[in-house]
């Protein structure tokens, strides 16, 4: 028996695998993507004409949008969100945005008797699908209570942060720390590899010792295989976090010297990585010389 209706738009590499979760789940999954949703129609998923569709038919709408432009045209747009907000209908924003851009829908929202949360997702897409994904929420507490059960459907783990905008701080703050572990494999792999010891006891020996972590054990193996493709992780998209996180850390009056090296390690190789995965960085510390 199908639970009650619930709606994607974005259906990317985050959304399409907690679609599959939810419609595994017993939901009817109601989504939009302005590219193709083949995959999405082949797991069970009912495609709608418009975001203002999606809201039509939906009272939980679950939104990742890749970029504030996205964002602004799904709620703002002639066939958007905001056509078709009512009292109940709960939104939650799982795309990662600027504070300040998020909270400007609150209150058109609200004004519609609607409610609009703060989610983030801390995890890849692999993570998504494996259910380990940890899933942040901010916002009125009554709202978050009403959606973490369908939220159970797609990740083991949910956390409510707090008010609306705290989700966000505390996703900049881990994918700080996601980039910084990312570099710190990459440089540590590039030495490893280069001392010509047995790569695979390498990753094993680090990765259950003190210096091991999750980024390690994810993508220590992806670096000694060269295996960059098909991407989990943006570089590009990683840096841009780490921007964010600097403006986050000046406003707070935090200093910022690991963050600024960071900034610059990743701005200077991302054109080199392009579209493959972020592991490929190990790529910058092996052709960096010493100064």
């Amino acid at each position: 028996m199908r639970r009650r209706s619930g709606g994607s738009i974005g259906v990317g590499k985050i959304g399409l695998p907690i679609c599959e979760h939810l419609i595994k789940a017993g939901h009817k999954v109601i989504g939009y993507r302005r590219s193709s949703l083949a995959e999405f129609e082949k797991f069970g998923g009912v495609v709608a004409k418009s975001p203002a569709d999606v809201g039509r038919q939906a009272a939980i709408v679950f939104t990742c949008l890749p970029d504030d432009a996205a964002l602004a045209e799904v709620m703002n747009g002639p066939e958007g969100l905001l056509k078709t907000a009512r009292p109940g209908q709960i939104i939650v924003e799982f795309g990662s945005h600027p504070v300040p851009v998020k909270e400007q829908y609150v209150q058109p929202l609200a004004e519609k008797g609607a409610t609009f949360l703060d989610g983030e997702v801390s995890g890849t897409p692999g993570m998504v699908a494996a259910r380990k994904a940890v899933i942040y929420l901010a916002g009125p507490a009554d709202a978050v209570k009403t959606i973490e059960p369908v939220v159970a459907d797609f990740a083991d783990l949910s956390l409510h942060l707090g008010d609306f905008g705290a989700a966000t701080k505390v996703k900049l703050v881990n994918n700080f720390l996601v980039a910084l572990h990312i570099a710190g494999t990459a440089q540590a792999m590039a030495l490893g590899l280069k001392t010509g010891v047995d790569k695979d006891l390498l990753i094993k020996a680090v990765a259950t010792g003190s210096g091991g972590s999750s980024a390690f054990s994810i993508r220590a193996p992806w670096m000694a295989e060269r295996k960059f493709m098909p991407a989990m992780g943006s570089a590009a998209g990683l840096a841009h976090y780490l921007d964010t996180a600097k403006d986050m850390a000046t406003e707070a009056g935090i200093a910022t010297d690991l963050l600024d090296c960071l900034i610059d390690i990743y701005a200077r190789a991302v054109p080199n990585i392009g579209d493959r995965d972020v592991a490929a960085i190990l790529e910058h510390f092996e052709s960096t010389r010493p100064n």
